[in-house]
């Protein structure tokens, strides 16, 4: 069958019945929501034990059972990689893997999942997990990739059943409150667990640094807790910030972040109470300074200014240029440190972020937000989940969220990567529509949505550069070779979930290439 995007789409993914995506906003989700596990505990109960190894006989794990975890170690993570191989000492088998992303750094997971341990994945696999993924044949079932809201929404659904729930904590006490900003390893707000610990049928807090109670801030609390472990590591963050997270020094990516912050100048959202998304990749962080010091000259103080969480943006709190930080994450030391010493950088939490099964999210508050791609089409659809290539290489986060929720959506791309046209006639894969994108700027120009002719005309009576994008495309594929395109079997080896939970798109085995 078809979706609304004209993706074809198996009525079957694995065990699960699909419901095709509708549209950005078509469904309406109505009814309850899934049932919490009860738990208690009596004053004399002790929470604290003395290994992983018994945390994990105290939960029951066993073969086939879900277990999750949080990435906001991102690279420096070490939880993942240390439950795993427990695990696998055990002959724990055909466990499903719930991280919210998987990074480099978990490379150990291909073996866990060679030997069995692993047999399904539903989370972001950046880099050679998703690789090895894409070769197909690998897993039980399809690998389910979901927006950092989306997840939040799926565990609220009870679409995933979390067994036992692994949270990282740097700072934690013997009763289970938790935090990420505090301790020896300070990694940023933990709070993409805080959902995991409240539906997990077992919860399990591994600390590196168990201090007296009571912890505080309380990310996670402690009637959410059954049991609580001190290692030597969980993680190093200086790791946090990955290649992705530094100010661009090109001259193309520094043009298209020079182009973005004057298509934002003259989008009629640049004014007081102004609020922006402020991203993390190099043409976004660069987008970021020059936008604050727009917004000096004129001015201007926003209203709030929601990240991750990067230095960029916290330069931009304490100049007054935003009343407040909204933050999910922290991309950077700095970030972590204005969160725990700003009172105006509010930690939230992916519910509150962009739960679509909520009575609000924070990202439909925003007035404009700049985004990353991997490819773009002429019908404005974005992927950010494979190449051209068809590998399968990173994840969602909060793109579709985002997207969906700005009133000006802006794509920020060059046009080539090495040899490779970024833009193409239909993107391999769709990770966000292009009903939710309005803007793409490329350093040959700005194409505009055409169901947003109010910001073309803006952008041209500015003296903007605005062209067609069928146009832009044009004008590279005649500096180029053609590409040669995947060729891809029927094996399905993901499936891409629309924030409502419907199947916006699957992503294939590549089999060769043409």
């Amino acid at each position: 069958m078809k979706n609304a995007l004209g993706r074809e789409i198996p009525e079957r993914i694995g065990s699960r019945v699909v419901e095709p995506y509708k549209g950005a906003f078509a469904v309406r989700n109505e009814g309850r929501k899934a049932a919490r596990y009860q738990k208690s505990s009596w004053p004399a109960d002790d929470k604290v034990l003395p290994s992983l190894d018994a945390a994990i006989d105290a939960t029951g794990l066993s073969d086939g059972m879900t277990i999750s975890f949080h990435h906001t170690f991102r690279d420096g993570d070490r939880v993942v990689n240390q439950v795993l191989a427990a695990c696998a000492k055990r002959g724990i088998k055909k466990l499903r893997l719930f991280s919210t992303a998987l990074f480099p750094t978990h490379a150990e997971v291909i073996d866990h999942i060679k030997s069995g341990v692993v047999s399904r994945i539903e989370g972001s696999m950046n880099g050679p997990i998703g690789h090895f993924v894409s070769q197909g044949g690998k897993l039980s079932e399809p690998a389910v990739l979901r927006s950092h809201g989306g997840r939040w929404r799926a565990i609220e659904a009870g679409d995933v059943e979390i067994d036992v729930a692994f949270i990282a904590a740097p700072y934690a006490d013997p009763y289970g409150n938790a935090t990420g900003i505090r301790g020896a390893t300070p990694c940023g707000p933990i709070s993409y667990s805080a959902v995991d610990a409240q539906y997990a049928r077992k919860t399990v807090v591994v600390t590196n640094d168990l201090a007296p109670f009571p912890v505080y801030p309380m990310e996670i609390q402690q009637g959410w807790v059954d049991v609580v472990v001190e290692v030597d590591e969980i993680g190093d963050p200086e790791n946090i910030a990955s290649g992705t997270l530094r100010l661009t020094k090109s001259p193309t990516r520094l043009l298209i972040a020079q182009l973005t912050t004057d298509a934002v100048v003259h989008s009629g959202y640049f004014k007081d109470e102004f609020s922006f998304q402020g991203g993390a990749g190099g043409i976004s962080l660069a987008v970021t300074k020059l936008l604050g010091d727009e917004m000096e000259k004129a001015g201007i103080v926003g209203s709030f200014g929601m990240g991750g969480g990067t230095r960029m943006l916290v330069d931009l709190l304490h100049r007054g240029l935003v009343r407040t930080i909204l933050d999910g994450q922290a991309f950077d030391l700095d970030a972590i440190r204005s969160i725990r010493e700003d009172d105006a950088h509010v930690m939230i939490d992916p519910g509150m972020y962009a739960n679509f099964d909520s009575a609000g999210c924070s990202t439909y508050k925003l007035d404009t937000a700049f985004l990353g791609a991997t490819e773009v089409d002429l019908d404005f659809n974005v992927n950010v989940n494979t190449h051209s290539d068809g590998l399968l290489l990173h994840g969602i986060g909060g793109h579709q969220d985002v997207a969906s929720g700005a009133s000006m959506t802006m794509i920020t791309i060059p046009t080539l990567r090495g040899r490779i046209p970024v833009i193409v006639d239909s993107v391999t894969t769709v990770t966000s529509p292009g009903e939710v994108i309005d803007v793409i700027v490329t350093e040959r120009g700005i194409a505009v949505n055409p169901k947003r002719e109010d910001l073309s005309e803006r952008f041209r009576s500015a003296g903007l550069p605005v062209r067609e994008l069928a146009d832009i495309k044009a004008e590279v594929d005649r500096l180029v070779q053609p590409v040669a395109k995947p060729i891809v079997g029927d094996e399905i080896i993901a499936a891409i979930e629309w924030r409502d939970g419907t199947i916006i798109d699957v992503v294939r085995k590549v089999e060769g290439f043409e």
